[in-house]
Protein backbone atom coordinates (compact mmCIF):
# COMPACT_ATOMS: atom_id res chain seq x y z
CA UNK A 1 0.00 0.00 0.00
CA UNK A 2 2.88 2.42 -1.12
CA UNK A 3 2.07 6.51 -1.80
CA UNK A 4 1.36 6.73 -5.22
CA UNK A 5 0.40 9.09 -7.63
CA UNK A 6 -3.86 8.66 -7.49
CA UNK A 7 -3.86 9.29 -4.23
CA UNK A 8 -1.67 12.58 -4.32
CA UNK A 9 -3.64 14.06 -7.32
CA UNK A 10 -6.70 13.15 -5.09
CA UNK A 11 -6.28 14.74 -2.48
CA UNK A 12 -4.36 18.04 -4.17
CA UNK A 13 -7.19 18.73 -5.95
CA UNK A 14 -10.08 18.15 -3.78
CA UNK A 15 -12.34 20.94 -3.15
CA UNK A 16 -14.06 21.74 -0.14
CA UNK A 17 -16.75 24.84 0.32
CA UNK A 18 -15.46 25.55 4.19
CA UNK A 19 -17.23 22.06 5.05
CA UNK A 20 -15.59 20.51 8.42
CA UNK A 21 -16.86 17.06 7.85
CA UNK A 22 -14.92 14.71 5.70
CA UNK A 23 -14.96 11.16 4.82
CA UNK A 24 -12.04 9.14 2.90
CA UNK A 25 -13.50 5.79 1.40
CA UNK A 26 -11.25 2.98 1.82
CA UNK A 27 -7.95 5.42 3.07
CA UNK A 28 -5.58 3.06 2.68
CA UNK A 29 -2.08 4.73 4.05
CA UNK A 30 -4.14 7.15 5.62
CA UNK A 31 -2.81 9.79 2.40
CA UNK A 32 -5.40 11.41 1.04
CA UNK A 33 -6.63 12.01 4.52
CA UNK A 34 -3.86 13.80 6.17
CA UNK A 35 -3.34 15.37 3.05
CA UNK A 36 -7.13 16.91 3.57
CA UNK A 37 -6.30 17.49 6.96
CA UNK A 38 -3.29 19.97 5.71
CA UNK A 39 -5.27 21.62 3.64
CA UNK A 40 -8.25 22.07 5.74
CA UNK A 41 -7.22 23.14 9.30
CA UNK A 42 -10.59 23.55 10.59
CA UNK A 43 -11.95 19.93 9.14
CA UNK A 44 -12.58 16.52 11.05
CA UNK A 45 -11.75 13.68 9.21
CA UNK A 46 -13.45 9.83 9.19
CA UNK A 47 -11.67 7.45 7.47
CA UNK A 48 -12.61 4.03 6.48
CA UNK A 49 -10.53 1.42 5.82
CA UNK A 50 -11.19 -2.69 5.07
CA UNK A 51 -8.25 -4.28 5.33
CA UNK A 52 -6.44 -4.92 9.06
CA UNK A 53 -3.08 -4.30 8.48
CA UNK A 54 -3.75 -1.33 6.30
CA UNK A 55 -5.68 0.03 8.63
CA UNK A 56 -3.39 -0.50 11.59
CA UNK A 57 -0.39 1.22 9.23
CA UNK A 58 -2.90 4.75 8.48
CA UNK A 59 -3.70 4.27 12.41
CA UNK A 60 0.10 4.83 13.36
CA UNK A 61 0.73 7.30 10.52
CA UNK A 62 -2.62 9.77 11.96
CA UNK A 63 -0.85 9.55 15.49
CA UNK A 64 2.09 10.55 14.18
CA UNK A 65 1.12 13.75 12.52
CA UNK A 66 0.22 17.27 13.48
CA UNK A 67 -3.42 16.52 13.01
CA UNK A 68 -3.65 13.34 15.11
CA UNK A 69 -6.41 15.35 17.07
CA UNK A 70 -8.79 15.67 13.80
CA UNK A 71 -8.04 12.38 12.37
CA UNK A 72 -10.22 8.90 13.05
CA UNK A 73 -10.03 5.85 11.03
CA UNK A 74 -12.39 3.10 11.32
CA UNK A 75 -12.05 -1.23 10.36
CA UNK A 76 -15.11 -1.46 8.22
CA UNK A 77 -16.11 -1.89 4.72
CA UNK A 78 -18.33 0.74 3.90
CA UNK A 79 -21.73 -1.26 3.08
CA UNK A 80 -21.18 -1.74 7.20
CA UNK A 81 -20.31 2.04 8.37
CA UNK A 82 -22.50 3.20 10.48
CA UNK A 83 -23.14 6.41 11.25
CA UNK A 84 -25.72 9.88 11.45
CA UNK A 85 -23.69 12.01 9.60
CA UNK A 86 -24.40 13.69 6.90
CA UNK A 87 -20.63 15.04 5.55
CA UNK A 88 -19.75 18.17 3.71
CA UNK A 89 -16.94 16.10 1.64
CA UNK A 90 -16.81 12.49 0.85
CA UNK A 91 -13.36 11.03 -1.05
CA UNK A 92 -12.16 8.14 -2.52
CA UNK A 93 -10.17 6.69 -4.78
CA UNK A 94 -12.02 3.46 -5.18
CA UNK A 95 -10.66 -0.35 -6.31
CA UNK A 96 -11.04 -1.27 -9.94
CA UNK A 97 -8.86 -3.91 -10.35
CA UNK A 98 -10.81 -7.37 -11.18
CA UNK A 99 -9.26 -10.36 -9.62
CA UNK A 100 -9.80 -12.74 -11.47
CA UNK A 101 -7.63 -16.03 -9.97
CA UNK A 102 -8.63 -16.19 -6.14
CA UNK A 103 -5.87 -18.76 -5.90
CA UNK A 104 -3.83 -15.64 -5.96
CA UNK A 105 -5.81 -12.80 -3.98
CA UNK A 106 -3.91 -10.98 -1.62
CA UNK A 107 -4.28 -7.66 0.45
CA UNK A 108 -3.24 -5.37 -2.46
CA UNK A 109 -5.58 -7.00 -4.67
CA UNK A 110 -8.51 -6.85 -2.05
CA UNK A 111 -7.73 -3.27 -1.92
CA UNK A 112 -8.07 -2.74 -5.76
CA UNK A 113 -11.08 -5.32 -6.75
CA UNK A 114 -14.50 -4.16 -7.73
CA UNK A 115 -15.70 -7.45 -5.78
CA UNK A 116 -14.87 -5.80 -2.41
CA UNK A 117 -16.65 -1.80 -3.10
CA UNK A 118 -18.40 -1.71 -6.68
CA UNK A 119 -18.91 1.70 -8.21
CA UNK A 120 -22.66 1.02 -7.60
CA UNK A 121 -22.10 0.65 -3.47
CA UNK A 122 -19.97 3.40 -3.50
CA UNK A 123 -21.78 5.83 -5.19
CA UNK A 124 -25.14 4.87 -3.24
CA UNK A 125 -23.47 5.09 -0.18
CA UNK A 126 -21.76 8.62 -1.28
CA UNK A 127 -25.17 9.96 -2.02
CA UNK A 128 -26.64 8.81 1.31
CA UNK A 129 -23.89 10.21 3.34
CA UNK A 130 -23.71 13.31 2.17
CA UNK A 131 -24.67 16.61 2.78
CA UNK A 132 -27.41 18.41 0.31
CA UNK A 133 -24.64 20.91 -0.02
CA UNK A 134 -21.77 18.69 -0.25
CA UNK A 135 -19.15 17.48 -2.57
CA UNK A 136 -17.90 14.61 -3.31
CA UNK A 137 -14.27 13.85 -5.42
CA UNK A 138 -12.97 10.44 -6.83
CA UNK A 139 -10.35 9.38 -9.38
CA UNK A 140 -10.91 6.43 -11.27
CA UNK A 141 -9.44 5.48 -14.73
CA UNK A 142 -10.66 7.26 -18.12
CA UNK A 143 -12.08 4.43 -19.61
CA UNK A 144 -14.43 3.83 -16.84
CA UNK A 145 -15.61 7.88 -16.59
CA UNK A 146 -18.94 7.31 -18.50
CA UNK A 147 -20.24 3.94 -16.79
CA UNK A 148 -19.13 6.11 -13.37
CA UNK A 149 -20.88 8.78 -14.01
CA UNK A 150 -23.97 6.82 -15.33
CA UNK A 151 -24.10 5.12 -12.02
CA UNK A 152 -23.76 8.88 -9.93
CA UNK A 153 -26.49 10.20 -12.29
CA UNK A 154 -28.81 7.02 -10.67
CA UNK A 155 -28.34 8.06 -7.38
CA UNK A 156 -29.11 12.07 -8.02
CA UNK A 157 -25.38 12.82 -7.87
CA UNK A 158 -24.41 15.34 -10.91
CA UNK A 159 -20.81 16.25 -12.12
CA UNK A 160 -19.43 19.50 -11.55
CA UNK A 161 -15.75 19.06 -12.04
CA UNK A 162 -13.66 16.71 -14.47
CA UNK A 163 -9.91 16.97 -14.60
CA UNK A 164 -8.46 14.27 -17.38
CA UNK A 165 -4.53 13.36 -16.47
CA UNK A 166 -1.79 12.41 -19.05
CA UNK A 167 1.38 11.48 -18.04
CA UNK A 168 3.08 13.21 -20.60
CA UNK A 169 1.82 15.37 -23.49
CA UNK A 170 1.86 12.44 -26.14
CA UNK A 171 0.76 9.68 -23.55
CA UNK A 172 -3.49 8.87 -23.56
CA UNK A 173 -5.69 10.29 -21.04
CA UNK A 174 -5.60 6.89 -17.88
CA UNK A 175 -6.98 8.72 -15.21
CA UNK A 176 -9.80 11.14 -14.88
CA UNK A 177 -10.58 13.09 -11.19
CA UNK A 178 -14.34 13.89 -10.83
CA UNK A 179 -16.09 15.98 -8.53
CA UNK A 180 -20.31 15.51 -7.87
CA UNK A 181 -22.93 17.75 -6.17
CA UNK A 182 -26.17 16.60 -5.51
CA UNK A 183 -27.20 19.91 -7.16
CA UNK A 184 -26.75 20.77 -10.48
CA UNK A 185 -23.58 23.36 -11.09
CA UNK A 186 -21.91 24.57 -14.11
CA UNK A 187 -19.15 22.32 -15.34
CA UNK A 188 -15.84 23.08 -14.94
CA UNK A 189 -13.57 20.73 -17.07
CA UNK A 190 -9.91 20.86 -18.02
CA UNK A 191 -6.99 18.61 -18.42
CA UNK A 192 -3.79 18.23 -16.11
CA UNK A 193 -0.31 16.48 -17.50
CA UNK A 194 2.09 14.82 -15.07
CA UNK A 195 5.53 15.29 -16.93
CA UNK A 196 7.72 16.78 -19.74
CA UNK A 197 9.63 13.67 -19.39
CA UNK A 198 10.48 11.42 -17.13
CA UNK A 199 10.79 12.95 -12.90
CA UNK A 200 10.90 16.64 -15.09
CA UNK A 201 7.43 18.24 -14.30
CA UNK A 202 5.11 20.34 -15.70
CA UNK A 203 4.19 23.68 -13.69
CA UNK A 204 0.67 22.60 -13.87
CA UNK A 205 1.33 19.04 -11.70
CA UNK A 206 3.84 21.26 -9.10
CA UNK A 207 1.72 24.32 -8.46
CA UNK A 208 -0.91 21.28 -7.63
CA UNK A 209 1.28 19.24 -5.14
CA UNK A 210 4.46 20.95 -4.00
CA UNK A 211 2.77 21.45 -0.79
CA UNK A 212 3.20 17.46 -0.22
CA UNK A 213 6.59 16.43 -1.35
CA UNK A 214 9.99 17.23 -0.30
CA UNK A 215 11.59 17.97 -2.92
CA UNK A 216 9.57 19.28 -5.87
Amino acid sequence: MKVGTDGVLLGAWTTNNSGNTILDIGTGTGLISMMLAQRFPESQIDAIEIDENAYYQAKENFENTPFYNRLSIYLTSLQDYKTDKKYDLIVSNPPFFTVNDLNEFDARKQARQEETLTFSDLLEKTAQLLNKDGLASFIIPHDRMLEFCAIAAENALKVSKTTLIKGNETSPIKRVLLEFSLEQKEIEENTLTIEIERHRYTNDYVNLTKDFYLKM
